[in-house]
């Protein structure tokens, strides 16, 4: 791959999301130039206070303004088709989670960047969080031995997530926007497998549970099947939810030394060893909410400027939501379905 400067990248879509993306540009980026494409143009006000250079209403307008670089931060059903026009014209790009709604055109999307030496690289900004680093470097070193199983939690009440916004009109809860907890909440399944490895086989149970307005399944309760230690399975319980009061994302790996807790709220890690009966606090790092995005920003536009494979790759992003698809099939069938 070729090296490259970036003078102008372009973010599609202006979200809450996107928004983030083109603040946290300006912040460590202030000299490149930010175009952003919306289904309408801005104002002059409205440019000046978000701080771009240039708002387009068309993909035309967006490609003819050459940028290097691009963001995708739109809803995830149209990730795909405006992906593949820029991957096209040799330009790098961002996509935010999901790569896309379906692994059909996310494996499309892959291979014609793949054609045209493009960098593909999807936003799982989780993975730059000090702590889960951290417990990943614990569960690699063997502290606590082979693992025999693990335990995920995430959940959240959807109408506390963008309180200053309607739930109801927002991504995560419209399923023609690519909503849905399995699509919103795919972090903890990117995560589970960048620490466990592959998943081969998942079991699983879909629903929607509460009263909220939306029109798709708010909870998941899944057992995901990944390829364990002396040839033995290790098996991973994931609850996944919109419903719950109190935010939680936390993980448990339970090995045969002892258990490893990862908090990512509080950015704990604990452990908790057979000779010592007690649990031992061993990492805690709590750094700002823009944190793992300004990481993501900067390894995305290394991985430009240095012509190098993004540290989330396009597969990364086709294999979850293969594992997603798998999710839905195992609760419609009522089986176990094998990836």
């Amino acid at each position: 791959m070729k090296r490259r400067t970036i003078n102008t990248v372009l973010v599609v879509g202006l979200g809450s999301i996107g928004k983030r993306h083109i603040g946290i540009i300006n912040s460590i980026f202030p000299k490149i130039n930010i175009v952003l494409l919306r289904h309408k143009r801005c104002d002059k006000e409205e440019s000046e206070s978000l701080s771009i250079s240039q708002c387009v209403s068309t993909l035309e307008e967006a490609i003819g303004t050459n940028p290097q670089a691009a963001i995708i931060a739109n809803p995830a059903t149209k990730h795909v088709e405006i992906a593949k026009v820029l991957a096209t014209h040799g330009i790098d790009t961002m996509v935010e989670k999901p790569i896309s709604t379906n692994s059909k055109d996310a494996q499309e999307l892959v291979e014609i960047c793949e054609k045209h030496n493009v960098i593909l690289m999807v936003a799982y900004n989780l993975r730059f969080l000090p702590s889960l680093i951290y417990f990943k470097q614990c569960i690699q070193s063997n502290l606590i031995g082979q693992v025999y199983s693990a335990r995920s939690e995430i959940g959240q009440y959807l109408p506390s997530w963008r309180p200053e916004s309607d739930y109801r009109h927002g991504v995560s809860a419209n399923k023609s926007l690519g909503g849905g907890v399995l699509l919103e909440l795919s972090h903890e399944i990117d995560y589970l497998r960048w620490v466990f490895g592959s998943i081969i086989w998942v079991k699983s149970h879909t629903s929607k549970q509460s009263d909220l307005e939306i029109d798709v399944d708010d909870s998941a309760s899944i057992i995901l099947g990944f390829k364990g230690g002396k040839n033995k399975e290790l098996v991973v319980s994931l609850n996944m939810d919109f419903i719950r009061h109190d935010v939680t994302r936390k993980c448990y790996a339970i090995g045969e030394k002892g258990t490893l807790f990862w908090n990512g709220i509080t950015g704990e890690v604990k452990l908790f060893l057979d000779t010592d009966k007690h649990w031992m606090e061993l990492f805690q790092s709590s750094p700002e909410r823009d944190y793992t995005y300004t990481e993501e920003i900067k390894s995305f536009f290394k991985s430009v400027e240095f012509g190098v494979f993004s540290f989330i790759s396009g597969m990364d992003g086709v294999e979850t939501v293969l594992a997603v698809e798998a999710i839905e099939k195992s609760s419609l069938t009522n089986s176990k379905i094998f990836l």
